[in-house]
């Protein structure tokens, strides 16, 4: 699966952002989608997930209740519209495809690119 993140950019604090990510290659509809992100000089973490069929979605405690994960599998598309951004939400935010409920990056199928999100304060 070749994944592409798009919609990254620079917003102020309380601003909202809307990551798109584009998957090409095996059937996407087989695969649990995912975000994850990485600020500098720390692991990457997870930020939410969706299962194949769209109907239950996963979050990290910090985003609950402000980012909303979602997929569109007619165009082989993962969204994560972000709300009520905060300057510590600022990260490089990567689609990954093949997520687990475990959250593990190492469990991961593949990853798009990357798409980098600035909160200022």
């Amino acid at each position: 699966v070749q994944l592409q993140a798009s919609g990254g950019g620079l917003v102020q604090a309380g601003g909202s952002l809307r990551l798109s990510c584009a998957a090409s290659g095996r059937t996407f509809s087989n695969y649990y989608m995912g975000w994850f992100r990485q600020a500098p000089g720390k692991e990457r973490e997870f930020v939410a997930a969706i299962n194949r069929s769209g109907q239950s979605t996963y979050y990290s405690s910090f985003v609950k209740g402000r980012f909303t994960i979602s997929r569109d599998n007619a165009r082989n598309t993962v969204y994560l519209d972000m709300n009520s951004l905060e300057p510590e939400d600022t990260a490089v935010y990567f689609c990954a495809a093949g997520v687990t409920l475990e959250r593990r990056t190492r469990d991961v199928h593949y990853w798009g690119r990357g798409t980098q999100v600035t909160v200022s304060s």
